[in-house]
């Protein structure tokens, strides 16, 4: 990849926002910087949206949702299914600005736009399965109508992590639902979530529906749309301490809400399971984005009688990174988002190191401009080590020994997250247990993935509220109707 390619990239990426389907500056003029995480230089410029611009970007949306709302579910779906075309049709260019703003390898960045295209193909065609009931009423005398209609504007406020797959799994049910929306993507990484919204405007979805206002000041411009009284609905992905306080905005105008927040996911290998199997299913959820992922395995629990052997097959897999910036060839691991994101992970792992856990490997900066951290193992790590309590989101895996069932799904739940937990044995009556009894909104059973489309994506606990994906996702985004009939 070129320096000129890359610049002709940004050059043809919107800087702008769109409202009410005209691309536009912020009404103070103002902008922010994207940066370039591989290099801690600066990309671009974007629209720095005001308050205002929030709030006209909501009311586009409320004069929008009436129409749009009575638009056939067959048009929704169909508009969809164009935006999954036109999204492989440009998967290069949005793979390149992906890489960019976020980071990441291209050969990621390329398996979630094929992610996200998924999602907007998998809400096509739930927008034509909307259904309500009829029945008789069972006292007699009348029927008992349900119908299932647009829950109204819609708040739809999109993490940084990825950009483009969030986007889509917020946007594509509001849209097959019947949803006007309002759109706040990350400072981070704005770009691609413009390219997504210019993505569903040319797949035909009218002026109004979908309205993106970028911002460097998130809390200024966001609460002031929660707390309106127009807006029905709210979508956030991001930290759990930012949807405590989202929701108590929430709560005073009682909005619909659903989100994914922090994870501390629990990732458990006993001494029967299939070690290379488990070693794969830990290099997917620690290593994808390196490790800045809600899902990625936080506390690995390994059963000490295999401890050793475990930690040292995971040095020679963690061995095998390549750093380095993503446009480049044969890089599999990119920098963190940010210098303090950089910050937090090595306080992490020196707290580790001082509670008394053993460096197998890594711990260190490379020798690279932008925010990289090396690929780390860190084994017996003590239960009084912050990492066993905090989101680490970095490629840092601390291994923590236990010895039996009982004692590891206590620690397991013993912590106030539950997005996601990860179990690896052989023994198929001892999966089920331990799999029902964790405290988590989601399990992956032998394998290091929980995502796909067709699964209610979601947390119990303080990792969040509602389901994305599955049929799960638009229900999030409808409102349920009883009409009661006299005969």
């Amino acid at each position: 990849m070129t320096i000129e390619q890359e610049r002709a990239a940004i050059a043809a990426a919107p800087k702008q926002m769109l409202i009410g389907g005209k691309w536009c500056a912020a009404s103070g003029g103002g902008t922010f910087d994207v940066y370039d995480p591989s290099t801690g230089e600066v990309l671009c410029q974007v629209a720095d949206g005001t308050p205002e611009d929030g709030m006209r970007a909501l009311d586009v949306a409320v004069g929008t949702q009436e129409s749009w709302g009575r638009v056939p579910a067959r048009q929704r779906s169909e508009m969809l299914r164009r935006a999954f075309e036109l999204m492989h049709e440009r998967a290069d260019e949005l793979a390149l600005v992906m890489t960019l703003e976020a980071g990441k390898p291209v050969d990621e960045a390329k398996a979630e736009i094929a992610l996200a295209a998924d999602f907007v193909r998998h809400f096509a065609e739930e927008a034509v399965r909307i259904r309500g009931n009829y029945q008789e009423s069972p006292a007699g005398g009348g029927r008992i109508i349900v119908t299932r209609q647009p829950v109204g504007p819609a708040i739809l406020i999109a993490p940084w992590n990825f950009p483009l797959s969030m986007g889509a799994r917020k946007i594509a049910p509001a849209i097959a639902a019947g949803c006007t929306c309002v759109v706040k993507p990350a400072p981070e990484t704005p770009l691609t979530m413009l390219m997504l919204a210019d993505i569903f405007a040319e797949a035909g979805v009218p002026d109004g529906v979908v309205n993106v206002v970028t911002t460097n000041s998130p809390a200024e411009v966001v609460e002031p749309l929660i707390t309106s009284g127009k807006a029905r609905k709210l979508s956030f992905t991001g930290s759990t301490a930012v949807g405590v306080h989202l929701l108590e905005q929430a709560a005073k105008r009682v909005l619909k809400v659903s989100m994914e927040l922090g994870g501390n996911a629990p990732f458990i290998v006993f001494d029967d399971a299939d070690i290379e199997n488990a070693l794969d299913g830990l290099m997917m959820t620690k290593m994808r984005n390196g490790g800045e992922t809600c899902t990625a395995a936080n506390r690995v629990y390994v059963q000490r009688s295999i401890m050793d052997t475990f930690a040292g097959k995971l040095a020679d897999r963690m061995s095998g990174f390549v750093q380095g910036r993503g446009v480049a060839e044969g890089v599999t691991l990119g920098p963190l988002i940010t210098e303090k994101q950089r910050g937090t992970v090595e306080a992490l792992v020196a707290d580790a190191l001082e509670s008394g856990a053993e460096l197998v490997m890594g711990g260190a900066r490379p020798d690279l401009p932008g925010y990289f951290y090396q690929p780390t193992v860190l084994k017996d790590v003590p239960k009084t080590a912050r990492v066993t309590r905090e989101e680490i989101f970095g490629p840092v895996a601390p291994l923590i020994p236990f010895d039996t069932e009982e004692e590891v799904i206590a620690a397991a739940n013993s912590t106030d997250y539950g997005l996601v937990a990860y179990i690896f044995t052989e023994n198929y009556r001892r999966a089920l247990r331990v799999a029902e009894a964790m405290e988590t909104g989601m399990v992956g059973l032998n394998q290091g993935s929980v995502s796909n489309v067709a699964a209610p994506f979601g947390g119990a606990k303080m990792s969040g509220l509602g389901r994305e994906g599955g049929s799960e996702g638009i229900d999030e985004f409808l409102e349920t109707k009883f009409v009661a009939v006299q005969l």
